[in-house]
């Protein structure tokens, strides 16, 4: 409170309704990566990426498809986030699709998938595809 009211008051830069500039693929992405954060407790988090795909809304049927791959450098690392039977993936995308429904006021489809591509924390083609370098 004792910063809040030192603070000069200044032109609000954003409409007073907006709480993020990010895009809702981005959102999206974070979402997921959350998730694996929370869920695995390994170093798999570390090394992973979550690209969304594809992103689109399906008005007749009041719905959010998206398609997310879950980039990880190693075999080991995709067989953490998979799981025995799948269940680890199916725990990620079940906490995610419940947030993100609950994010985006609809019903959302979400489809996930896990590949491998080694090193890609080196690489820089990889790393812009993923937008986290210019």
């Amino acid at each position: 409170e004792e910063v809040v009211r030192l603070l000069p008051h200044g032109p609000l830069y954003y409409p007073e309704d907006m709480v993020t500039d990010q895009t809702e693929r981005v959102l999206a992405a974070e979402v997921i990566r959350e998730k694996i954060f929370h869920l695995t407790r390994q170093e798999v988090p570390y090394s992973c990426a979550v690209l969304i795909e594809e992103f689109r809304e399906e008005r007749e049927k009041s719905l959010l498809y998206i398609r997310a791959v879950i980039n990880v450098e190693r075999e080991s690392q995709k067989g953490i986030l998979i799981g025995k039977g799948g269940r680890m993936l199916k725990e990620i995308g079940t906490a995610s699709r419940r947030e993100l429904e609950g994010m985006f006021g609809k019903k959302v489809y979400l489809e996930l998938w896990v590949r491998v591509q080694d090193h890609w924390r080196k690489k820089d083609p990889i790393l812009r595809d993923f937008g986290l370098i210019r």
